[in-house]
């Protein structure tokens, strides 16, 4: 049952990534959109964000649930060593929601709509930067228990320039996702050739960033080289995200958009496979030398039982509603 709940887990993660990702995009995309067609780019990606914005938290709301009751260890050790993170990002997350619908539905539009706009843009930047950070933290034996001062314990436990460097990626790799999935949601050749320009854009951003992790994983001695590529499995998931790359790429320039959503989501999870496939299941590499494992620092095994059978029976519910919620937008697109 411990494979189950430990599927889950990698499951709810995947798809916030990829689902919740594009929603902060949307609003990185808009940002960085010249003023004049900043109305059309916002009507596309609220079109396009539209099916998942009220299911997107519900990925990390399982994510957490999952290292609360089944890994308290991990939790504990998360919330403790990058609370500032963590808190940093979930007010990012509770400030940009409240924004976009105080933005949007709004029932006076005066100045306070510009306040609005600009708290959404913010937001939607620092909210997955932030999420970036802790991701790096986790991996970059930067976290020390044996620390005796708070500065070493709670702040440089993930400011560094490696988790700058994941947090710059994560945020480039929202606005690529964003761009991808509102190219099907365009009407008319001007909306498409705007999207497909900036898919490119953020294509560029994605790879920069990319190489800058690489960089600085290299000076900060963390082996991220030799966990992506020492295996065949690391350098499959590299040569797979690739092809993708190129398949996105072909795609738009012969304007089949049906696919790009799909090979954009895959995309992103092989880059997610290659990146922490090596040290799995250790999900916390401390300075010290020492790890969490999701095998070794776990949850009694009747508490894995039953949220082994809560995700599975709870699966059930969520999963058909999600379609049928995705299906309703779309037929009503139509």
């Amino acid at each position: 049952m411990i494979y189950v709940v430990i599927g889950f887990l990698w499951l709810s993660i995947c798809l916030y990534v990829i689902l919740g990702g594009a929603d902060f995009g949307a609003g990185i995309v808009e940002q960085f959109t010249r003023k004049k067609n900043r109305p059309k780019t916002q009507t596309l990606m609220y079109t396009s964000i539209a099916p998942v914005w009220e299911a997107n938290h519900m990925w990390l709301i399982i994510a957490i649930v999952i290292l609360f009751v089944g890994f308290p260890e991990i939790y504990t050790t998360l919330s403790t060593y990058l609370h500032i993170p963590l808190v940093l990002m979930l007010v990012g997350i509770i400030a940009r929601g409240t924004a976009f619908t105080f933005r949007h539905y709004d029932a006076v539009e005066d100045s306070w709509q510009r306040i609005y706009t600009q708290i959404f843009y913010f937001a939607s930047l620092l909210t997955p930067f932030f999420l970036g950070l802790t991701a790096a933290a986790t991996i970059s034996h930067s976290i020390n228990p044996e620390a005796t001062n708070f500065l070493d314990l709670y702040i440089f436990s993930w400011l560094n320039w490696f988790g700058v460097a994941v947090g710059l990626f994560t945020v480039s790799i929202c606005a690529y996702l964003a761009s991808v999935f509102a190219l099907r949601e365009t009407s008319d050749r001007f909306e498409l050739g705007m999207m497909i320009r900036k898919s490119k854009q953020t294509m560029i951003f994605v790879v920069i960033a990319g190489l800058l992790v690489f960089i600085t994983a290299y000076f900060s001695d963390i082996p991220l080289l030799m966990w992506v590529f020492s295996k065949p499995l690391g350098i499959m998931a590299t040569v797979f995200a690739t092809i993708c790359l190129f398949l996105i790429l072909r795609a738009m320039n012969r304007r089949k958009l049906l696919p790009v959503r799909a090979l954009a989501g895959f995309q992103v999870i092989m880059i997610l496979v290659a990146a922490t496939y090596q040290h799995n299941p250790n999900i916390i590499l401390f300075g010290n030398g020492q790890h969490l494992s999701l095998l070794e620092h776990v949850a009694a095994p009747k508490t894995i039982s039953a949220l082994g059978w809560a995700l599975m029976l709870g699966s059930l519910f969520i999963l058909p509603f999600l379609f049928y919620l995705m299906a309703s937008f779309s037929k009503q697109r139509r």
